[in-house]
This record gives C-alpha cells, sequence and structure tokens, in this order.
C-alpha cells in the first residue's frame, strides 16, 4: 500500500531530544506537529513531522549594513 511511516510519542520525542512530557506539553498547548489518533494512542507522520520542524526554524541573520 506504501503507506507513510508514523511515530508514536515515545520515537517522537527520542527523535527531536526531548522528553514525552514535552510533546504532550506542546500538544495541549497546540504547538507540536499534527497528530493521527488511533484510539488512546497518538500517531505522527513523518512528513508533518518534517513540516513542522521546518516551521521551527529561526530566520536568518539580517543582511548587512549598507544594503550589499
Amino acid at each position: 500500500m506504501g503507506l507513510e511511516p508514523l511515530l508514536d510519542v515515545g520515537e517522537l520525542a527520542a527523535y527531536l531530544g526531548v522528553p514525552v512530557s514535552t510533546v504532550y506539553d506542546w500538544r495541549t498547548r497546540g504547538l507540536g506537529p499534527r497528530a493521527y489518533r488511533f484510539g488512546k494512542h497518538l500517531k505522527f507522520a513523518v512528513s508533518d513531522v518534517r513540516v513542522w520542524i521546518e516551521g521551527q526554524r529561526e530566520p536568518g541573520p539580517p543582511p548587512p549594513a549598507g544594503g550589499r
């Protein structure tokens, strides 16, 4: 079928290097990546995680003064 991989909360936390409690905190505050719910289980699509990660990137440094 070619379904995309899904991560559970523990796998997502390990991948991002944050505690599982942080992932749950992000969810309650509406800050984390989108998830699917299967009963009591949360699963995160790898593509959604990638999009969310890109959205967390800080802007680059400002251009040098003088416009060049």
